[in-house]
């Protein structure tokens, strides 16, 4: 856990709690008492913006920093209840509305395989800790990427479920209509064979997340590779793909063929609106605003002033008030064509996808220095589009590129066919070895 505390991962720790239980856990074990909880002593991390009853939920935000929980959100009981240890809980971006994990109270996380790069947002903290070895799993939401590229940027797996499988009570902040629609609680593991079980613990209704819906799942091994739909989107990026990137997809492709896939591809440029069709969405049924949150929870106006070295808000979040009060112009005729173009477009990929699988990047980029995402919304394009159209995506890693940064991708497939997906992840780790250790470096 050393190495993720350099990494700022963890803010939240509880180390020694967590050593005194693993070490109850030893003694009872030893005495030759039964306990049939699947995840039992498993060391676990858990995203800050869930509420874990006695312990810090402030999202990031400092006019929350001295807040704590009184309950535990449902998915983190879930997690809990399956018998895991938890380590802490880890960094996020402020009000996890950005894919940097930086804040003014718990400060920046860094990347697990290079600390001048972002570790991703808004579960930047869980990929750090799980990347570096840390923890074995953990707990994130995703909204644009939130799980996929803090997985992809620290070199381990990362599920996005369907939309509305698994419930946000108990997460700060919560959003309504459009916003909640597309957001989503899921794992991150060192090892694609932990997702689904993780999954299977989240999901479910819960009685008060009226949206969350039951929903049987299937189990990736089941799932024959043997002529598996895989299809390679052509022309679907606004951004053009580093090559290393594309190649690491190509591969993917090569070695779900070798198994039995049909690979074809298609083009698929409808795919290259995704940023408009995303934005037009969560302006549409965001519910409050951003500006209005901070507010309501006594913080202060988000001005530049407030971003600077002494202020108490991110770059990032100024950037993000700046873009809603610029969206409010944005004509209403213009955003109901957009969203009738969303509604449009799940039709459309759900056709090419049928009962298999699409490959697509996680990103146009690797991970990017420190400060480099601000203002540019187009580098979680490539995840975004999926939570638009609430399908299912798993990050894959795909090896270490040239820089000494991982790779990856994205195995997409139709509603609530998560299994599948999965399946995908299982075989890719076969076939590349998953998760490769970051380097260790002293001194730091």
């Amino acid at each position: 856990m050393l190495e993720s505390s350099k990494l700022n991962a963890v803010v939240c720790p509880r180390f020694e709690e967590a050593r005194a239980e693993a070490d109850e856990l030893d003694r009872r074990l030893a005495a030759g008492e039964d306990d049939p909880r699947p995840l039992l002593g498993v060391p676990c991390t858990i995203k800050e913006s869930f509420a874990v009853a006695g312990m810090p939920n402030c999202a990031g935000l400092v006019s929350r920093a001295e807040r704590r929980a009184t309950q535990t959100a449902s998915a983190a009981q879930r997690l809990l209840e399956s018998g895991p240890i938890l380590l802490g809980l880890t960094n996020t971006s402020e009000l996890t509305m950005w894919i940097e994990s930086e804040n003014r109270v718990y400060g920046r996380t860094l990347n697990a395989y290079d600390r001048r790069r972002t570790a991703g947002g808004s579960s930047g903290g869980e990929g750090a800790a799980v990347g570096s070895g840390g923890s074995a799993i953990g707990l994130g939401t995703d909204f644009a990427g939130s799980i996929r590229l803090p997985a992809f940027y620290n070199g381990v797996f990362g599920h996005k479920p369907t939309e509305d499988l698994v419930p946000m009570t108990g997460h700060f902040p919560l959003s309504a209509g459009e916003a909640i629609r597309m957001s989503g609680v899921g794992p991150l593991a060192r090892r694609a064979e932990d997702l689904m079980p993780m999954l299977r613990m989240l999901a479910g209704p819960d009685g008060e997340d009226a949206r969350t819906r039951t929903v049987e799942l299937g189990e990736p091994t089941d799932v024959p590779l043997e002529g598996l739909a895989v299809v390679l989107a052509e022309g679907a990026s606004l951004v053009p793909v580093r090559r290393e990137l594309r190649e690491a997809r190509e591969r993917a492709g090569d070695a779900l063929a070798a198994a039995g896939a049909t690979v074809r591809r298609v083009r698929m440029r409808s795919l290259r609106r995704a940023l408009e069709l995303y934005l037009a969405a969560v302006q549409d049924g965001a519910g409050i605003s951003l500006a209005e949150l901070i507010a309501a929870e006594g913080g202060d106006p988000v001005t530049l002033r407030s971003t600077q070295r002494k202020g108490t808000h991110t770059r990032a979040t100024f950037a993000v008030v700046f873009a809603e009060r610029h969206s409010r112009w944005m004509p209403s005729r213009r955003t109901r064509r957009a969203l009738a173009a969303g509604r449009s477009l799940v039709s459309e990929v759900e056709g090419v996808i049928g009962d298999g699988i699409l490959l697509h990047p996680p990103a146009a980029r690797v991970a990017p220095r420190h400060g480099r995402t601000v203002a540019r919304p187009w580098t979680f394009t490539c995840t975004a589009i999926f939570n638009l159209l609430g399908l299912p995506a798993t990050q894959v890693p795909m090896g270490i590129g040239r820089r000494g940064l991982p790779l990856g991708v994205q195995a997409v497939a139709a509603r609530d066919r998560d299994h599948v997906a999965i399946a995908a992840a299982l075989e890719l780790e076969r076939a590349f070895g998953g998760w490769v250790p970051p380097p260790r470096r002293s001194g730091m």
